[in-house]
């Protein structure tokens, strides 16, 4: 049998048969040996009103995941009043968070790779959405601190989303995409701080932790009609049910699908690798097109044993093609990581000049709420520029070089902030970081689905998300302990570190993923 050949596109104005009757015998014998992949599928497609639907849920998932981490800025300083919490204790709320989105990123990842894409995200949903609203309601620091960390286990699910939402978009357009898909974070961090702006003043952080649920029920609200990945179908050898998600997209998008058969790209890999075998074969014994199928069907299941606590799936990701990937992703996701939230989180202790310990009389720890609320809420616009330069980036220049000049850039906004300064050049000085840090999160997020095959890529994007977790929950216990302590230059210059080696990192990623294909299979 020869290799598995892509089909032409459909003419729909194009009759069915010729004046005879009947097709020619060419014909019927070219369309039953056409076949086409899930890339044809949605390179034909294009990005129709099907994808903006995908794009509008997926995009109220990330608004919530970013609702629920902003509120952490405000939430903190509220309860550490009203329960005469420590220092450290108020730094555990945030800290905890992050220790629940480690084990959740790792958990979901491996689930939603083995069992499909929307359990994984169905059950992220339930969590953050319960939990979140259950928090509202903790009447002590103790359920309050077990409550978040159930967040956070909820909240590791959003690599899930952004990898369902990636597998829909067709390779030419996906960095623009999942630019604009990335806003959605800056609307939710926006909208957060408007809502705390105008609930903590009057009715407290109690309200402010349930109305921070409310996008999580919507999620649920809309499950029932969200498809499951074809991409996923196809790797587990449900082409039916992939074939049916593609024609569903192709009549919302008003396009023809393409002829001949459903293949995955692993399938097409397998037909090349024993392509002489095969014809060897087909010579002494003839042609068995139902004997190759049974074939594929046995190749998929055998992929599919045991892979208990996603253990298969990790070791994958460790694989000689995929190590030097892996461990840099790693490095860059704890340093991106790391330094976002930390840049969030020194917003308020570094706006006033750090003059608080220029002082020698004792201060409030805290600057005044509203002061707080204007300036996380200012800090937060500057995600927009930072999304608009990734976006003109990302597909020009490629995913390597924006992310390291983006590093890179922020090493230079920091640097001034080494030593006390007016509160204009500290304001100007974290703006821009700030910029700069979270449009190279938003590529870094691009590229990451982009190097694993889709059998480990939720596990992949979920493992690496969790190692970013990591540089969370030390953030807020090394980096702003520093602050609080009055060494200023200290904390700075660990952040222009951990900064600088996230960017030499990314210069050393071994690909560029600009313009591919998402891959099937475990090559690269």
């Amino acid at each position: 049998m020869l290799p598995a050949r892509r089909g032409p596109l459909r003419d729909m104005n194009k009759p069915a048969s010729p004046p005879g009757g009947r097709l020619p015998v060419e014909m019927m014998e070219d369309e039953q040996s056409a076949t086409y992949t899930v890339d044809d599928a949605l390179l034909s497609s294009g990005f129709g009103r099907y994808q903006i639907l995908i794009l509008s849920y997926a995009g109220v998932a990330l608004i919530s995941e970013a609702m629920e981490m902003m509120l952490l800025s405000f939430v903190g300083p509220s309860v550490q009043l009203e329960w005469n919490l420590t220092a450290h204790q108020e730094s555990m709320i945030t800290s905890v968070v992050f220790v629940g989105e480690l084990i959740g990123a790792y958990s979901w990842g491996v689930i939603s790779d083995h069992y499909g894409r929307r359990k994984g995200f169905l059950f992220t949903a339930i969590v953050m959405s319960g939990a979140g609203l259950l928090s509202a309601f903790a009447p002590n620091y103790a359920s309050l601190m077990a409550l978040r960390f159930l967040v956070g286990i909820g909240l590791g699910g959003g690599p899930v989303l952004s990898s369902w939402f990636l597998e829909f978009v067709p390779a030419p357009s996906r960095g623009r995409w999942m630019v604009i898909f990335s806003t959605f974070w800056t609307v939710g961090t926006i909208f957060e701080a408007s809502l705390a702006w105008a609930v903590m003043p009057r009715f407290g952080w109690r309200w402010l932790l349930a109305l921070s649920s409310v996008p999580s029920f919507v999620l649920l609200l809309f499950y029932v009609i969200t498809p499951e990945s074809p991409r996923f179908l196809c790797m587990k050898g449900r082409i039916p049910e992939a074939v049916d998600v593609l024609e569903k997209m192709a009549r919302l998008n008003n396009v023809p699908m393409p002829s001949g058969r459903l293949v995955s790209d692993k399938n097409i890999e397998l037909d090349e690798v024993s392509e002489s075998a095969t014809l060897l074969t087909s010579v002494a014994a003839g042609s068995d097109g139902g004997g190759k199928e049974e074939e594929e069907n046995d190749n998929i299941k055998e992929d599919e044993g045991s892979n208990f606590g996603g253990i298969k799936s990790v070791s994958k990701l460790l694989s000689p093609k995929l190590f030097r990937a892996t461990v840099l992703l790693w490095l860059a996701f704890f340093g991106n990581a790391f330094s976002y939230y930390g840049i969030v989180l020194l917003t308020s202790e570094l706006s006033n000049g750090n003059r608080i310990c220029a002082k020698e009389e004792v201060e409030s720890v805290h600057s005044n709420e509203s002061s707080l609320y204007k300036n996380v809420f200012i800090s937060s616009f500057a995600e927009i520029p930072g999304s608009v330069a990734s976006a003109l980036m990302v597909d020009r220049v490629g995913r390597k070089l924006s992310m390291a000049s983006m590093l890179f850039t922020a090493c230079v906004f920091l640097f001034p902030l080494v030593f006390s300064q007016a509160d204009i050049l500290t304001g100007i000085s974290l703006f821009g970081a700030r910029l700069c840090i979270s449009a190279s999160l938003s590529i870094l997020y691009i590229y990451a689905p982009e190097i694993y095959p889709t059998s480990v890529r939720t596990t992949g994007i979920g493992v690496a998300s969790s190692v970013g977790r990591i540089g969370g929950i030390l953030c807020p216990l090394v980096a702003v302990a520093l602050v609080h302590n009055c060494q200023q230059t200290a904390a700075i210059l660990l952040f222009e570190l951990v900064v600088f080696l996230s960017g030499m990192a990314v210069m050393f990623f071994p690909f560029e993923t600009k313009g591919s294909r998402l891959n099937d299979t475990e090559g690269i």
